[in-house]
């Protein structure tokens, strides 16, 4: 049986609610919208953990950021890692990345990385296994900017782009489509870093003429009437996602062009979303933030679609589920088994229907500050780990109460009912299981080591 070839497309810091399938009231996601009528969107997906470098290695190795050692930004990830690049070069796939990488640097936060790829090559041994087709930058928001810029390829040669960004790394995409092999199935990761604000700028970088296009958007009803800086941000913001869109018709049209675009499976999801600095303003900050550092929805609730192979009908999971499932569904995708144990399932399971699994979602949150989260289909409770700052330390043993929302009564997470009384026993439940979560994820389930007060 002919192997898929697989396309894993995702964006930076994108919000679910920014897609037209997530309920978006402008036209900003036709592209993605027309591939979920196509395939399977899961309603409910959420990020595993809202930063950048953390869930990069989580979604190349299957393993949670407290196993694999990349807790927060700026830790490489070890180089004896077993990723996707690994399992789907030595099945027989040929492999490219696009993009951002952000796994090859070192160092403290907020220091000059002590092992340094920010605005250099990324040697061989550094790039996760990936041993084909390389277009890539470790941190490409310091070697570009959303007009231009630089990134490396497979040789460490430097290229330059100018254009939107967007547009660029798609052209190194689609010129990956033209060189491969045709004689070998392919595993192409394009990773987009829009909508991701550009550090230097302290802005969002939409294409010329984003602001005047949306600048009458519908506010998300979390941000509504909030500080934070979304009223400025959020017309580039949108004018990004409607790129990362964009270019993902370009890729699909070239599949099609090809006559590959039915023997192809493409999985479309975000690292997190953004809150526009209208969170993580209370007492339990410890560390840093700007965007994205926090458990609520606006920051761990992404877009996910899958369309190809058995992900077919235009089905809509209801399902909670974790983007920490991808890198074992994608290896099952194309019949790779695990060499080492993965976290979470494979979301066809979900899609099929497996009337035994949990459904609750657990993420880790860091350098805002330790924190946990439980995410059920009624309740937000979050917890924090006091006295110890997030870019420290990768866990504690002991947490104490941070939030709880009742999201029917609730839905955007604007009231904390932690300290009413009424909901002392659903606290209490939550507790117990979240208890449960941190246990399997960072302690070999042993239970009696982690104690939340």
């Amino acid at each position: 049986m002919k192997k898929p070839n697989i396309i894993f497309y995702f964006s930076d810091q994108q919000r679910a609610d920014t897609c037209g399938c997530y309920g978006q009231e402008l036209d900003i996601t036709p592209q993605l919208d027309a591939l979920a009528h196509e395939g399977v969107r899961f309603e409910l997906s959420f990020t595993p953990q809202p930063v950048c470098g953390p869930c990069r290695a989580l979604l190349q190795t299957g393993q949670y950021p407290t196993t694999n050692g990349c807790f927060r930004n700026s830790i490489a990830l070890p180089l004896e890692s077993q990723t996707l690049g690994t399992h789907f070069t030595d099945a027989g796939y040929e492999t490219g990345y696009v993009g951002k990488w952000h796994l090859a640097s070192d160092g403290e936060m907020e220091k000059p990385p002590v092992i340094d790829y920010t605005d250099a090559p990324i040697p061989p041994e550094r790039r996760g296994g990936y041993r084909g087709y390389w277009r890539a930058s470790d941190v490409l928001e310091f070697t570009s900017d959303g007009y231009g810029g630089y990134i490396f390829d497979e040789d460490m040669n430097k290229i330059e782009f100018s254009g939107y960004r967007a547009d660029c790394i798609t052209d190194f995409a689609l010129d990956f489509l033209k060189q491969r092999s045709k004689d070998k199935p392919f595993f192409l990761t394009v990773s987009h870093i829009e909508p991701h604000h550009q550090n230097d700028a302290h802005h969002y970088q939409g294409p010329i003429g984003s602001k005047e296009k949306f600048r009458e958007f519908p506010v998300p009803g979390d941000l509504e009437g909030k500080e934070g800086d979304y009223r400025e941000e959020y017309p580039d913001y949108l004018g990004a996602c409607e790129s990362v869109d964009r270019n993902l018709g370009r890729i699909i049209q070239s599949l099609k062009d090809e006559g590959i675009y039915e023997e192809t499976i493409i999985v479309f999801t975000s690292d997190h979303g953004s809150h526009f600095r209208t969170r993580n303003q209370d007492d339990h900050l410890n560390g840093y933030d700007d965007y994205k550092r926090s458990g609520h929805d606006a920051c761990l609730r992404v877009p996910l679609v899958i369309r190809g192979g058995a992900y077919k009908g235009g089905m809509v999971v209801k399902d909670l589920v974790s983007t920490a499932s991808l890198p074992k569904s994608l290896l099952a995708m194309a019949g790779i088994p695990e060499r080492t144990p993965m976290i979470g399932e494979d979301l066809l399971s979900v899609v099929e229907g497996n009337p035994e699994r949990s459904n609750d979602v657990f993420a880790q949150i860091s350098e805002s500050r330790v924190g946990r989260v439980l995410r059920t289909e009624d309740y937000s409770y979050g917890v924090y780990a006091p006295g110890k700052h997030g870019g420290i330390h990768p866990g504690s043993r002991e947490y104490e109460d941070d939030y709880l929302y009742d999201l029917k009564k609730d839905p955007y997470q604007r009231d904390n009912v932690m300290d009413d009384p009424a909901y002392q026993d659903v606290k209490m439940t939550l507790r117990t299981r979240l208890v449960e979560r941190i246990c399997e994820a960072e302690y070999d389930g042993v239970n009696s080591m982690v104690r939340i007060n």
